[in-house]
């Protein structure tokens, strides 16, 4: 029986959303923006014009999933709020994307290829996971996690074919020394919807489903807002 799934990715500067069939192993539409546009004004309208290209209506999905974090605070509920709202519309299950396991999904074609994804978070500090692609399966290989780019590279220099994804792997990449460490070319560098939906494939298949009220974002660590209050308070 044909499945589809609807993916959203919000979690950094891009927006993308993607309409998957998991019988046909197929994207069937994806959209992908990079401006400076705000989440709130084009996640919307990219799955209402995603949709309409596609010819399907919103009743036709059956798993919506989206990235919940790590990654921008203010992105990932964006994201995460409308995967919510259409689902508790229609009562369908949600699925809960690690954004830099989605990453991993970028190189699914390679093989013994460590993906290192790191996004920036501030203070020479990425979030980062690391995963070994072999024979079209992604493995993890850490929790996710934030990490100063010193104690990352140190620790990369015990694997080989590294590439770094994500947008902090600019910044590990300046860093990197004479180590041979490769930089994910653009097309392969940011999250992408068509990606979230194979790793939620994944989820669906060791029945890793969420309801609508269950679907939460996922932070590695307090938002710059919640630390100052908890600091006020404890004044």
């Amino acid at each position: 029986m044909s499945m589809k799934i609807l993916s959203l990715d919000a979690s950094a500067n891009s927006a993308s959303v993607c309409i998957f069939d998991t019988d046909e192993d197929k994207i069937i539409g994806e959209f992908y923006i990079n401006t400076k546009l705000t989440h709130s004004q084009t996640l919307v309208p990219m799955v209402d014009a995603l949709l309409s290209s596609t010819n399907l209506k919103l009743s036709d999905i059956d798993y919506f999933a989206v990235n919940t974090g790590p990654g921008s605070f203010t992105g990932i509920r964006i994201g995460v709020s409308v995967v919510k709202g259409m689902a508790m519309a229609l009562d369908k299950p949600c699925i809960s994307v690690s954004t830099l396991n989605s990453m991993a999904y970028n190189f699914i074609d390679s093989n013994n290829t460590v993906v290192c994804a790191c996004m920036d978070a501030r203070r020479n500090q990425v979030y980062n996971a690391l995963f070994k692609i072999e024979n079209g399966v992604v493995n993890r290989l850490c929790d996710d996690r934030a990490i100063s780019v010193e104690a990352l590279l140190e620790e990369l220099k015990d694997y080989d074919n590294v590439v770094l994804v994500g947008d902090g792997s600019p910044l590990c990449y300046s860093q990197k020394g004479d180590s041979d460490i490769q930089l994910a070319v653009p097309a392969k560098r940011y999250q992408q919807a068509s990606s979230v939906a194979l790793a939620a494939v994944e989820h669906i298949n060791n029945n890793e489903t969420l309801s609508s009220a269950a679907l939460m974002p996922t932070y590695l660590r307090p938002s710059q807002a919640e630390r100052e209050r908890l600091n006020k308070e404890k004044e």
